[in-house]
């Protein structure tokens, strides 16, 4: 069975990850697990658990074994091969929609009931995330004849725009009917569709808007349900958002009536609730000349406000869709709306760890020099306080929403960036952080390891908080930081993302990967165990017992023992008792002379013209054979030619280029072949004797170039560069470089311009590292050094044990 999976998994032919990702999966998906209810979740989370654990056995990094083989196991590797394989399926078809022409290389099997995942899936192969979008649900209407999508294809960006408990009189400036004329001026009707959501309905049932009124309440919802499925159609078809004004709630004789549908739940992806006073809905109705209304006193409209923002609020985080409410403000109300409008759009066109990347790179731009990054996280972790409630007080709304039905997911951080928004405006939350940040102390600790910092220009420091950006940059100007330590937050739409626990593991990644980083990552919470699980090194803060994260020991000890986290604690202040024990996390303080050394150390850098394929499998075969001590002679050499032949069409096939050249097809007509780039005028030098024959497997390759043996660098003749473009000095292994040198100045002697490359079958790292002297040859005359493996090895082969000796046979005379 584990042959047969391990061949499906390269079929699906699934991206690489680093360890910490599927040490990741597993903790998510063991969790998911544990949480089904039904038969069915079950299966799907078993199947779930089996997958990850298979494919990180298929990418090398195999986590815990599968339970043994048993009769309960089928219907899970059936499930699991069928769900997946289809997801596969569908992402490349959805692709082909698009007009991708790599459609194929589209290998994707997230949970495409995500929109969030489709966006990230979409920017990952450089596909438009709205077209990508529109392509899915295209797709899934034509397997689906219904109209109505449900939940997982119908959340497309629908704004819902509802007036608090009555109708507007047409008269007044404030009503939603008012507000959706002036959006329609303002806003680009190539990304925006309006609706009246009475309109719509008056448009589908019979007898229009005032047969619908006769309805009984079954099928009044039946043409609601109706009216909302054709709004969410034009918004797939068209790919814009739509904006649509309605109603929630109705009062007669003393009660409420909500007027939603489910379908309504599936479509909105956020709702902005007008907000008027009960005075001002007081005076509006007595004033109504067109409608005579029941006598309310002010005291029951509160209340009906008061239960629709409750019962919205709910029902809003059980569905997953933002809900704003929009404050009575005759002379900006029109702008917060549009502010919160465009907020939402962007925030379903625009993946929020794009924005994030984006700010990121504007962190790291002009710093060339880095070679490490300390991520820290913010509130409890650098400082003893807790921002988010120094702002909010003791019962802010923050720890309500994130122990709700939204938690900690991205979807709860934007409803927690909106809770900021209705919270001030922009001049009030200034206010408020400049008080808030007057409050906040950075442990003396972290000043003295950030002004370390200052001073350096290969060591960064940022600061990555899922908390306030503002606040924080506040607290570090004032300690005269902020110029060395930069801050990746939200709270406010004007930050442009959120930070959840996904983002930090994936800036930290980020830096790993494409920045070639060392990363320290420093927190508190067992909301950052990704972001500590991915870095290189990871420190726990531990603070004051009655401040501490209560779940955060038993997550620290599952993470530790479970997903081989490795992780040291230290102390703020020095006098509270640790976490866990020494053993397990050990203890370390920031002034520690070896943690400095650790962090601060230089670490050389490859020299950018090196090529190496030690980490391919390709390499690891061929490499095989030359690394068996019962190989020598002619299978020795035939191995090293089989080295040349490999990169040459690997490296110099790359750092040469390649040429058309006209050739005789095989049915008798000319066509156009491939060849490397002046080969004609390339020059391949065997250093004698170890290079000879991996340089002979290069000339395969390459059968116009001249071939020349040099035992010396005096070897190398004028004659042998003089008009040619390029020339190739090969040898099998360069252990200091000292002799490579020699032959290096000697070709750049006898001429100035031709170009020069290095081919060896391996290569000390040492010897191309930034600073050595073979580093600085190759950057003083513009050479390339292309190797099939790095060595950290610094043994010389003598006697026996000489790739010389070894090729010829001549171990005896050594």
């Amino acid at each position: 069975m584990s042959r047969v999976l391990l061949s499906w998994h390269r079929l699906l032919g699934l991206s690489s990850q680093r360890p910490p990702w599927y040490k990741a999966r597993l903790r998510e998906e063991l969790a998911e697990r544990r949480a089904a209810q039904t038969a069915l979740q079950k299966l799907s989370e078993t199947c779930d658990v089996f997958y990850i654990l298979g494919r990180a056995l298929h990418d090398g990094f195999p986590l815990r074994r599968a339970p043994p083989f048993s009769y309960r196991h089928p219907p899970v590797y059936a499930y699991m091969v069928s769900k997946y394989t289809l997801r596969w399926m569908f992402y490349q078809i959805a692709a082909l929609l698009c007009g991708s022409s790599r459609f194929r290389q589209v290998r994707e099997v997230v949970n495409p009931a995500r929109d969030s995942k489709l966006r990230e899936v979409a920017s990952r192969h450089d596909i438009e995330a709205v077209k990508f979008e529109r392509a899915i649900s295209q797709f899934i209407g034509f397997l689906t004849p219904s109209e109505n999508l449900g939940s997982s294809f119908g959340k497309w960006t629908v704004l819902n725009l509802l007036p608090n408990c009555l109708l507007q009189n047409p008269g007044q400036s404030s009503g939603k009917s008012f507000l959706l004329k002036e959006l329609r001026k303002r806003l680009n009707h190539g990304e925006y569709e309006f609706h009246e959501g009475s309109e719509m309905i008056s448009s589908l049932a019979p007898g229009g808007l005032e047969g619908f009124q006769k309805l009984d309440d079954s099928t009044a919802n039946y043409w609601r349900a109706q009216a909302i499925d054709r709004i969410a159609h034009n918004c797939r078809q068209s790919g814009k958002t739509a904006i649509v004004t309605g109603h929630f709630m109705f009062r007669s004789e003393g009660h409420y009536k909500a007027v939603y549908t489910p379908n309504d739940m599936a479509t909105y992806t956020h709702i902005i609730y007008l907000n008027m006073s009960a005075k001002t809905l007081y005076v509006q109705r007595q004033n109504d000349e067109n409608r005579k209304r029941q006598y309310l006193p002010m005291q029951d409209l509160e209340a009906w406000k008061r239960t629709e923002v409750d019962e919205l609020s709910r029902l809003c985080q059980e569905h997953g869709i933002l809900f704003s409410v929009l404050a009575e403000q005759a002379d900006n109300q029109l702008l917060t709306a549009l502010r919160l409008i465009q907020f939402c759009h962007r925030v379903r066109t625009v993946p929020n760890m794009a924005r994030v990347d984006a700010r990121v790179s504007e962190i790291l731009f002009g710093q060339n020099n880095l070679q490490t990054m300390v991520v820290v996280d913010a509130d409890k972790t650098i400082s003893k306080e807790d921002t988010g409630k120094t702002f909010w007080g003791p019962q802010g709304p923050l720890e309500k929403l994130f122990g709700g039905p939204l938690a900690y997911s991205e979807a709860g951080f934007l409803q927690g960036v909106l809770l900021y928004e209705e919270a001030a405006n922009e001049e009030e939350f200034e206010r408020m952080c400049d008080v808030v940040a007057s409050r906040t102390e950075i442990h003396a600790e972290f000043k003295a390891l950030f002004k370390r910092i200052a001073t350096q220009d290969h060591v960064g420091a940022v600061v990555v908080t899922c908390g306030i950006r503002r606040v924080w940059e506040k607290v570090l100007e004032r300690e005269g930081l902020s110029q060395t330590v930069k801050v990746i937050g939200g709270a406010r739409i004007s930050d442009d993302m959120v930070v959840t626990a996904e983002v930090k593991a994936r800036i930290v990644s980020r830096l790993q990967r494409e920045e070639k980083l060392r990363v320290w990552a420093i927190s508190d919470s067992p909301l950052d165990l990704p972001m500590l699980e991915a870095a290189d090194e990871a420190i726990v803060v531990t603070g004051k017992e009655q401040n501490r994260s209560s779940s955060m020991e038993k997550a620290l000890l599952e993470a530790i023992q479970t997903r081989g986290l490795k992780a040291r604690q230290v102390i703020l202040p020095s006098n509270v008792s640790p976490r866990l024990t020494d053993a397990v996390l050990a203890q370390i303080r920031l002034s520690d002379k070896e943690l400095l050394d650790s962090v601060f150390s230089r670490r050389r850098r490859l020299h950018p013209h090196v090529w190496h394929a030690t980490d391919r499998n390709a390499a690891k075969l061929l490499m095989s054979p030359t690394r068996d001590a019962s190989v020598a002679g002619p299978m020795l050499r035939k191995a090293h030619a089989n080295i040349g032949l490999y990169l040459a069409w690997e490296f110099l096939s790359e750092v040469l280029g390649v040429e058309e050249y006209a050739m005789r097809h095989v049915q008798g007509h000319h066509v156009m072949g491939h060849r490397v780039r002046h080969e004609r005028e390339t020059t391949i030098v065997a250093l004698m004797r170890g290079g000879e024959p991996l340089a002979l497997g290069l000339n395969e390759a390459l059968p116009l170039a001249m071939f020349v043996h040099a035992a010396s660098p005096n070897d190398i003749r004028e004659d042998h560069v003089e008009k040619q473009k390029t020339v190739v000095l090969v040898d099998s292994v360069i252990n200091s470089g000292k002799t490579l040198i020699e032959f290096i100045e000697r070709t750049r002697k006898l001429c100035k311009d031709i170009r020069i490359v290095v081919v060896a079958g391996v290569v000390q790292t040492d010897a191309v590292m930034q600073g050595h002297a073979l580093a600085s040859v190759m950057e003083e005359h513009g050479v390339h050094i292309g190797a099939l493996r790095l060595s950290e090895n610094k043994f010389t082969g003598f006697r026996g044990t000489d790739t010389g000796h070894r090729l010829f046979n001549t171990t005896h005379m050594a």
